[in-house]
């Protein structure tokens, strides 16, 4: 083991180390702490006990029954009966943690934990098994600072963190062509879980053609199984449960609303952000239509550009780290994202790395500059430890709290639009598979 790699692995295990002590820290002194899993949590238990989880007055008469108690409604309480009360994931979801939600909370909640915690770290050392011999500092310095930024997985509790480890572990899979099934599997957990945050990278394999078309369509088979299994297990109990849970999704995006991104409410900003062109947009005029449908105008071009690259430029690895590192960014900009769905950012890494390793032996390295500064900014401005002592400073108040909606998604257009620079001027014969 050269020294360089022994370097690489060292700060592998001491950013891993800090992950689980940050997201443990963050946790025990955040009092809104797990309340995204809580949420899928007694939503899927109410279900095993015939209680319709889309319906607020039955999850929180489930909820009483099974705890004892509610939370009173003032201050932080009140915030907490705001997240538990109104169920907006998908029947999937619940449908998968219905293992763990067989189990007494303090025995769930800990080992949703661990296996948020196993999963991101295992995803985080086979991206940096990849440039080990080439950029194994490199590679390492990325992504631990990844790992110390997203304490937030673990403190909340966010499906999202087991969702960007599945994808990231089903984009090794396939680009290695290695435990192919495993990887099928993975994305299609993902996919079924948040498809908002899967969907971008199933749509690549999709659309690049050849032997990864046919694991696409795997996956989405796999994943429609899920879901009628989800839906079957569900609709005993909630049989109108599409109307009860669109209605959910426009109680949590409306204004005031935990999830609306516009600036009337505190819901979309803090630590764990609204990150979406819509948190910007709607400082120019906070309505939901003119932002979604603006947002949507601002990101489709860029989207259309990269499909009709993908579509025509067949599949080669080095072109595939390149299309997934602009496809990540871009697709947060249009639909709701937070802050821990940008962990997506660790399939950005190989892109940077082989930019910096193409770029640092020439006389202009501008090039290599730019990918390692642009995706440092958006891995920090995306991240928790930026934001935490930004609003320790400001208290959240004042024009900081303005200023705080801007940078995310400035920065992930930013590094959008630069990986599909590098993508649309690169070209690569297909791969004979």
């Amino acid at each position: 083991m050269t020294k360089a790699r022994l370097d690489g692995m060292q700060l592998m295990l001491l950013g891993s180390i800090l992950f689980i002590a940050i997201g443990v820290m963050m946790e025990s002194t955040n009092a809104l702490g797990m309340t995204d899993f809580q949420e899928i949590y007694y939503g899927s238990r109410s279900v095993a006990h015939h209680f319709d989880p889309y319906r607020p007055d039955q999850l929180q008469a489930f909820y009483q029954a099974d705890t004892g108690s509610l939370p009173i409604d003032s201050g932080v309480s009140h915030t907490r009966r705001l997240i538990l009360f109104i169920c907006s994931n998908l029947p999937t979801t619940l449908f998968l943690i219905a293992p763990l939600a067989a189990l007494p909370w303090k025995w769930a909640m800990a080992a949703w934990m661990a296996l948020i915690a196993a999963a991101f770290i295992f995803a985080c050392f086979l991206l940096w098994k990849l440039g080990a011999d080439s950029a194994p500092r490199l590679y390492a310095g990325l992504i631990v600072l990844i790992l110390v930024n997203s304490g937030l997985l673990l403190c909340t509790g966010n499906p999202a963190g087991l969702v960007v480890s599945l994808t990231v572990i089903a984009v090794y899979c396939f680009l290695q062509n290695r435990f192919v099934p495993a990887g099928i599997l993975c994305l299609a957990i993902a996919l079924a879980m948040k498809p908002h945050d899967a969907g971008p990278i199933w749509l690549y394999f999709f659309l690049v053609g050849g032997v990864h078309r046919r694991r696409a369509v795997q996956t989405f088979a796999l994943t429609a199984v899920i879901a009628v299994a989800a839906v079957l297990w569900l609709s005993h109990v909630a049989p109108h449960w599409l109307q009860e849970y669109h209605s959910n999704l426009l109680t949590v995006t409306s204004p005031g609303g935990r999830d609306n991104p516009g600036p009337t409410t505190q819901g979309g900003r803090g630590i764990g952000q609204i990150i979406s062109l819509q948190a910007i947009l709607s400082l120019i005029w906070d309505n939901a239509r003119f932002y979604n449908l603006a947002a949507l105008l601002l990101s489709a071009p860029l989207i259309v550009i990269w499909c009709v690259k993908t579509l025509r430029s067949g599949f080669s690895p080095r072109l595939a780290w390149f299309a997934l590192a602009s496809i990540v960014p871009l697709t947060m900009l249009p639909v709701y994202h937070r802050t821990y769905d940008a962990r997506l950012l660790l399939l950005a890494v190989p892109a940077c790395g082989l930019l910096w390793l193409e770029n640092r032996g020439k006389e202009n390295r501008a090039l290599g500059r730019w990918s390692v500064g642009l995706t440092l900014a958006a891995i920090v401005l995306t991240g928790d430890i930026f934001w935490i002592v930004f609003f320790q400073i400001t208290h959240y108040s004042g024009p900081a709290g303005t200023f705080a909606m801007f940078p995310a998604p400035l920065i992930l257009l930013a590094l959008a639009i630069f990986y599909l620079w590098i993508y649309s001027r690169r070209a690569a014969p297909p791969v004979v598979e």
